[in-house]
């Protein structure tokens, strides 16, 4: 490549690789649901596969401090990578118009992104490009103001049910506790409250992880987990659905019609494949003798039951088999603690990075 080319089309590789992660930044950060910018998922894949061999020969309490840090660290990184992606594309701007050697230019694009000033170029078009970069780095700042924040709150409202439950159905969440602890301490026949409170949890969380997906990752105290916590509440609205002999509410269905489409729209955003539209015939990764079991633990603590288990059955798997997928397969990403009928059954995906990426791109809407 001749001097005079390299003049011309290094500045406008650098120029494009600024926008680029521009466009991640807001993407991830301002525009709400369907993004998934390559850059913010290099990041979190990179640090991931950064892990694994850790988390091979990590014991369960150190797998979960490992797997409790990455959200956080991944996200401090992320934002490195904008500012030194930032610095890096500037530098060619700096060589082409500045007149200066690549380190010299490397420097002023570094003073220039963090507004020290320590080092400037010459001529006037060269300043008038660290005008622009000190502008950039300004907004990245004011974006990770806002957006860290935003982040942690959404997190601590997501953990309130969460903690609610563990208390509620055990640590790690069985259907079959949740049923008998609310028996013994309030009664089935009137649980609208619950429903309602996690039909708008279901809501929250649907709206709140696909606008930031990083969210997922962020994990729940020792032994919890929002991803098991929501599936033992919908397995036990299923249950009081299809097996117990208690009233039928509107407010049940509603939570496990909003808790089905929470995770679908969760599992979007990370590819995971499931049927949109399971026949309540189609199979479920939990065995009739694990449902018999359940029963039989719930009538022997006097829970009242339907008489027709075998109805129940069907009844119950029919409600199942649309969340199934997607609660597996988000179990399988996320890696939550082992809880019965969700995270127990399922074998961590270990995605390779270039692979993933690629798919992520051919996916987002153009």
């Amino acid at each position: 490549m001749s001097g005079a080319l390299a003049e011309v089309l290094l500045p406008l590789v650098g120029l494009w690789l600024v926008v680029a992660v521009l466009l991640s930044a807001v993407r991830t950060v301002v525009v709400p649901r369907g993004q998934r910018p390559l850059l913010t998922a290099a990041v979190f894949l990179a640090v991931r596969r950064s892990l694994d061999l850790r988390l091979r020969f990590a014991s369960a309490a150190r797998r979960e401090r490992l797997l409790g840090q990455y959200a956080p660290v991944a996200l401090v990184l992320l934002a490195g990578a904008w500012a030194v992606l930032v610095i890096i594309g500037f530098t060619p701007v700096y060589w082409s118009i500045g007149d200066l050697s690549w380190l010299e230019a490397l420097q002023v694009s570094g003073s220039s992104l963090t507004t020290l000033g320590f080092v400037s170029a010459e001529p006037s078009p060269a300043r008038l490009a660290e005008v622009l970069e000190a502008l950039i780095g300004l907004g990245l700042v004011g974006l990770l103001i806002s957006f860290l924040p935003t982040i942690y709150s959404a997190f601590s409202r997501r953990e309130v049910l969460v903690a609610q439950m563990a208390s509620r159905a055990g640590e790690p969440p069985a259907v079959a506790t949740f049923l008998i602890r609310q028996q013994r301490i309030r009664g089935l026949e009137d649980l609208s409250d619950t429903w309602a409170e996690w039909e708008d949890w279901f809501s929250e969380v649907e709206e709140t992880h696909t606008s930031y997906p990083s969210l997922v990752y962020f994990r729940s105290g020792e032994g919890r987990s929002w991803l098991t916590s929501a599936g033992a509440l919908l397995d036990s609205a299923a249950m009081l659905q299809s097996a117990v002999d208690v009233p039928r509410l509107p407010s049940t269905a509603l939570a496990i019609r909003a808790g089905f489409l929470c995770l679908r729209e969760v599992a979007d955003q990370f590819l995971i494949p499931y049927d949109p539209d399971p026949s309540p015939g189609d199979p479920v990764s939990v065995t009739r003798a694990e449902f018999d079991a359940c029963l039989a633990e719930l009538e022997a603590a006097g829970v009242p039951l339907v008489a027709d288990r075998e109805a129940a059955w069907r009844d119950w798997s029919g409600w199942r088999v649309n969340y199934d997928g997607p609660l597996l397969g988000l179990c399988s990403v996320v890696e939550p603690p082992p809880a019965p009928w969700s995270s127990d059954r399922v074998v961590p995906q270990r995605r390779r990075v270039l692979r993933t990426l690629w798919r992520l791109h051919r996916s987002v809407p153009r």
